[in-house]
C-alpha cells in the first residue's frame, strides 16, 4: 500500500492529455462543441514540442504551381513504403487544404507570395502527376511554422470555455472493465495528487525520441501516453519504424529543416561531390528522408565523410542569395551560428542523420479511436480512449513519414477527434462513480518509484538506455545486432529495477520526475527493439542489411506489442488498410522501389 496520498477529484466531459498541436485543436474543437473539456500538460502549452517544427505543413493548395489531394495521397502512401492505411491517408490529405486555410483565418502568419497567397516550398517525396513532377506543398512561415501554429492554437484555445491544467504531470489511465474512465495526474506546482474522471480521454503526448541518445526531440519527449496505454495492457504499433532526419547539427543534434533543401541546400561529401545525385537520380535531395540518411551514412562509412574523424556530411547554403536565407530560413541560419559556429552565408553546416519522429504509437482509426486487437478483430475500439498527433499510430505514415506531414496530421486529426467526441459524448451526461481505489495502481507505482532507494541514479540508466537505442536500433540494422540490443535492453530494464531517487519531496521534484518519464522511455525501447528484430525485411525507416528487400508477402502488416512487468515483449499484427474511403483515386497497389 502507498502512504496516503489525499486527492482532488474533478469530472469533465472529456479530458485531453497534451498540449501541442494535436491536443490544442482537439481541445478548443471538443470545447467549440460545448464539452466541458479539460487540457493537461506538463509543460506551459507553447512550449510544447510543436514549436520546435520548421520546415512547413503539407496540403495541395496548388498556390505555387498545379497540385491535387489525390498527388498529396500517392506520395503519402508511397512514402509510407505501402504500410500506411490507405482509408487514414485520403482522409488527411482530402482535409489538408481546408484545415491549412481554416489555420490562417485562425491567425497563422504563413509566408506570401507576391500575390498574396500562402507561400508553398518543395519538400522530400512530394511530386504531381502521381511521381511525374515535383510539387510545393509545403504551406511555410518562413521556417518557424511549428511556432507560428502552436501560439495560435493557444490563442484560440483560450476563446472557448477549456480548463487547462499546466505543469501536471499525468501519472497513468484509470481503466475498468477494458474502459477508460479517466487519469490520475500529479500537480507539479503544489504536489498535490489529482483524479480525472471522464467519458473520453484523448492522448497527445508527443513522442518519445529521448529513448536515443542524439534525437531532435525536446528533453520533454519521454512518450508519457504509450507508456501509460503499455501499463494499461494495450498494444503499440509499429514501434520497429524510427525516423532519422537527415539533418540534425553534428554535435548537438539541432533541426535543420528539410525546408533548407527545399529552398537549394546541396549535401556534398568530402570530395565536393552533391552525392545525391546517385541514390536518388531524379528527387536528389529531396527524396524521401529514410533515402537522405542512408545515403549520407554509406557516403560517411565508404570514408567519404567530412571534419577530422570524417564523421558526418556538409550541407551547403552558402550559394543562395542571403536576402533568400534571411527571409525563408532565419530560424536555420541563427542555429547554425548558435550550435555550429557557422555563418551559413559563407560556410556549410556540419549534418548528421538523427532521431527526429516515431511512426509507431498508439494504434487508432482515422477518428482518433484507441483500437487493439480483440476476439480476431484487429479494429476493436477501446471506449472512451482516444490517441492523436505523434504519440499515435493512425497510421498515416506506415514505415516512413513524409517531410510536413506531421503537422497536418496533428491538425486534421485533432479536429477528427474533436468531431467525433461530440458524436459520442453528451454535454454533461451522468458518470457513474469510480471505484474508491481507482487511483490506487497509479499512486503505488509513483510512491515506489518515489521512495526507490537502489544504487543506480535515473541518468545512469537513462544512459545506458539511449546508448544501446542509439548504437544497435538506428540507420542500418542487422539481426546480429538487434539481437545483441534486445539482451543488452533487457539487461537495463534489469537495471531499473535498482533506481535510486534522492528527493522524496512533491513540489517541482525534476529527479521524480525524469525517473517516471524514464519508466515510460523504457518501456518503448523494449517494444522498438523486440519489433526491429522480429521484421525481417526492409521497409521504409526499418533498413535490415541482413534482408535487404522489402517483403509483401509476409510482411504487409502491422506489428503489435505488448509489454509486461517482467520486461517481456509479445508481438502479434493487425492488417493493413489498403482500402480507401471513397473510389476518387485509383487503387495504389505496392510497386517497386524507384525513386
Amino acid at each position: 500500500m502507498p502512504q496516503a496520498y489525499a486527492i482532488t477529484d474533478h469530472t469533465f466531459d472529456v479530458v485531453v492529455v497534451g498540449a501541442g498541436g494535436a491536443g490544442l485543436r482537439a481541445t478548443f474543437g471538443m470545447a467549440e462543441r460545448g464539452l466541458k473539456t479539460a487540457c493537461i500538460t506538463k509543460v506551459f502549452p507553447t512550449r510544447s514540442h510543436t514549436v520546435a517544427a520548421q520546415g512547413g505543413i503539407s496540403a495541395a493548395l496548388g498556390n505555387m504551381g498545379e497540385d491535387d489531394w489525390r498527388f498529396h495521397m500517392y506520395d503519402t502512401v508511397k512514402g509510407s513504403d505501402w504500410l500506411g492505411d490507405q482509408d487514414a491517408i485520403e482522409y488527411m490529405c482530402r482535409e489538408a487544404p481546408a484545415a491549412v486555410v481554416e489555420l490562417e483565418h485562425y491567425g497563422v502568419p504563413f509566408s506570401r507570395t507576391p500575390e498574396g497567397k500562402i507561400y508553398q516550398r518543395a519538400f522530400g517525396g512530394m511530386t504531381t502527376h502521381f511521381g511525374k513532377g515535383q510539387a510545393q506543398r509545403t504551406c511555410a512561415a518562413a521556417d518557424r511554422t511549428g511556432h507560428a501554429i502552436l501560439h495560435t492554437l493557444y490563442q484560440q484555445s483560450l476563446r472557448f470555455d477549456a480548463q487547462f491544467f499546466i505543469e501536471y504531470f499525468v501519472l497513468d489511465l484509470i481503466m475498468e472493465n477494458g474502459e477508460c474512465r479517466g487519469v490520475v495526474a500529479w500537480c507539479l506546482d503544489d504536489g498535490k495528487i489529482h483524479r480525472f474522471r471522464a467519458k473520453l480521454v484523448v492522448l497527445a503526448t508527443g513522442g518519445y525520441g529521448r529513448a536515443y541518445f542524439s534525437a531532435t526531440s525536446a528533453h520533454t519527449c519521454t512518450g508519457d501516453g504509450g507508456g501509460m496505454v503499455l501499463r494499461a495492457g494495450l498494444p503499440l504499433q509499429d514501434m520497429e519504424f524510427v525516423q532519422f532526419h537527415p539533418t540534425g547539427i553534428y554535435g548537438s543534434g539541432c533541426l535543420i529543416t528539410e525546408g533548407a533543401r527545399g529552398e537549394g541546400g546541396i549535401l556534398r561529401n568530402s570530395n565536393g561531390e552533391a552525392f545525391m545525385e546517385r541514390y536518388a537520380p531524379s528527387a536528389k535531395d529531396l527524396a524521401s528522408r529514410d533515402v537522405v540518411s542512408r545515403a549520407m551514412t554509406i557516403e560517411i562509412r565508404e570514408g567519404r565523410g567530412v571534419g577530422p574523424n570524417k564523421d558526418h556530411i556538409f550541407l551547403h547554403l552558402e550559394h543562395l542569395d542571403p536576402k533568400i536565407l534571411h527571409e525563408r530560413l532565419p530560424g536555420i541560419s541563427e542555429s547554425a551560428k548558435v550550435f555550429a559556429g557557422v555563418d551559413v552565408t559563407k560556410q556549410p553546416i556540419p549534418v548528421l542523420p538523427t532521431v527526429h519522429y516515431n511512426m509507431g504509437g498508439i494504434p487508432t482509426n482515422y477518428h482518433g479511436e484507441v483500437v487493439t486487437l480483440k476476439d480476431g478483430n484487429p479494429d476493436h475500439v477501446i471506449p472512451g480512449l482516444m490517441a492523436i498527433g505523434e504519440a499515435a499510430c493512425v497510421s498515416v505514415h506506415g514505415a516512413n513519414r513524409l517531410g510536413s506531414n506531421s503537422l497536418i496530421d496533428l491538425v486534421v486529426f485533432g479536429r477528427a477527434a474533436a468531431i467525433r467526441a461530440a458524436e459520442i459524448v453528451k454535454p454533461g451526461e451522468a458518470q457513474k462513480d469510480l471505484a474508491k481505489d481507482s487511483a490506487e495502481p497509479a499512486l503505488t507505482r509513483f510512491d515506489n518509484i518515489r521512495n526507490a532507494k537502489g544504487g543506480t541514479p535515473t541518468s545512469a540508466i537513462r544512459g545506458k538506455m539511449q546508448r544501446v537505442m542509439q548504437n544497435n536500433c538506428a540507420v542500418f540494422r542487422t539481426g546480429e545486432v538487434l539481437e545483441e540490443g534486445k539482451q543488452l535492453i533487457a539487461e537495463v530494464w534489469q537495471a531499473w529495477g535498482d533506481v535510486g531517487v534522492t528527493d522524496r519531496s512533491m513540489i517541482f521534484n525534476t529527479d521524480l520526475m525524469e525517473t517516471l518519464e524514464l519508466d515510460n522511455l523504457l518501456r518503448q525501447a523494449l517494444v522498438t527493439m523486440n519489433g526491429a528484430a522480429n521484421r525481417q525485411e526492409s521497409r521504409g525507416a526499418h533498413a535490415r542489411e541482413d534482408f535487404a528487400e522489402r517483403d509483401d508477402e509476409t510482411w504487409m502488416k502491422h506489428t503489435l506489442a505488448w509489454a509486461d512487468e517482467a520486461g517481456t515483449v509479445t508481438l502479434d499484427y493487425r492488417p493493413v488498410h489498403t482500402y480507401t474511403l471513397t473510389d476518387e483515386i485509383e487503387y495504389i497497389t505496392p510497386r517497386p522501389r524507384v525513386y
